[in-house]
């Protein structure tokens, strides 16, 4: 299956769901939707709305109710993005401005806000108890998870389980939500529940994990972004924390002050040593350790164009180069 193919499968949901996200962006404030607009017609991956579609689908779920939550799921992921990029200070994002670059951190943090509380009027219109239990404790997790990352920029002694803490807070918890409240919209069993629970958990750290790795292999146009944005922020993120653990004398120094210090004045320096300590290699095994383990709970699914769209999107998560 083709990258493109996951999304055929659900290609005419998908376009609905596009439909529902340019109706709910309405607002009478015209700076609002001018913003809210823009971040949502960027374009990116959509992973997560797919993730709603293919996981309710493959356990029969069919119709409005189903895209409305693939929305739902979209408003709140853009809606951290728009925070995230104020937070990091970000001035590149999917190959473009960010918002806060173009209108400035005020009104990108407002429409943050207001892109959040749109999407609890939408889970209001769905009508689900249990959807809006697993989403609005997936919102106050994912905020934890950024206020913690935030407490260890610049230090060099995070440990990797602080580390795992923090992509499991920030990035994870939204995968795990999208599956699992899929997996509640479509009346699945207990098991099957859970096991879409964890197969979102450990698609989202794998997906983090790549991405943490693609900030030292990857290169800054086909990434959207700039390379080594996490270094000049002084994350601490796991092929650093690997490098200084497992490096030469020397490497870990060079890291630990890169990381103290924040800026990327040496990026090519840290590349080489992180690259030269095997933390790299690292970080990808587990990326692929962890897809493997997503994988294995889609056993719990009926087989079908469902459940190998899933297996081949989550391979896909740990094959990417962007």
């Amino acid at each position: 299956m083709q990258p493109q193919a996951f999304y055929q499968v659900v290609a005419d949901d998908f376009l609905a769901v596009d439909e529902i996200i340019k109706r709910q962006l309405t607002s009478r404030v015209p700076l609002v939707e001018k913003i809210a607009d823009y971040i949502t017609s960027a374009g990116g991956k959509r992973l997560r709305p797919l993730l709603v579609l293919l996981c309710g689908k493959a356990l029969g779920k069919e119709g409005d109710q189903l895209r409305l939550l693939a929305a739902i799921i979209e408003f709140l992921h853009t809606a951290t993005l728009l925070h995230d990029d104020v937070v990091d200070m970000s001035g590149m994002r999917r190959g473009r401005a960010t918002a806060n670059a173009q209108w400035g951190n005020a009104p990108s943090v407002l429409v943050g806000d207001f892109l959040y509380s749109r999407s609890f009027e939408m889970m209001v219109e769905l009508g689900s108890m249990p959807v809006m239990q697993i989403l609005s404790q997936a919102t106050r997790i994912i905020a934890e998870g950024e206020v913690l990352q935030l407490s260890k920029v610049r230090d060099a002694s995070t440990t990797e389980a602080t580390y795992m803490e923090v992509i499991r807070g920030k990035t994870a918890m939204l995968f795990e939500a999208s599956t699992h409240s899929a997996a509640m919209l479509a009346g699945a069993s207990a098991e099957q529940a859970e096991a879409l629970r964890v197969f979102g958990d450990h698609l989202g750290i794998a997906f983090q994990l790549m991405d943490d790795l693609l900030d030292y292999r990857g290169d800054a146009e086909s990434l959207g972004k700039n390379v080594g944005d996490d270094l000049a922020e002084g994350k601490p993120t796991l092929p650093l924390i690997h490098a200084m653990r497992e490096g030469t004398p020397a490497q870990a120094e060079l890291v630990r002050k890169a990381i103290q210090q924040g800026g990327s004045q040496d990026l090519e320096g840290i590349r080489a040593a992180v690259e030269a300590a095997g933390s790299l290699d690292y970080t990808a095994r587990l990326a692929n350790d962890f897809a493997e383990r997503a994988i294995n709970c889609l056993d719990a699914l009926p087989a079908g164009e469902y459940r190998q769209a899933l297996i081949e999107l989550t391979r896909f998560a740990v094959a990417r180069s962007t």
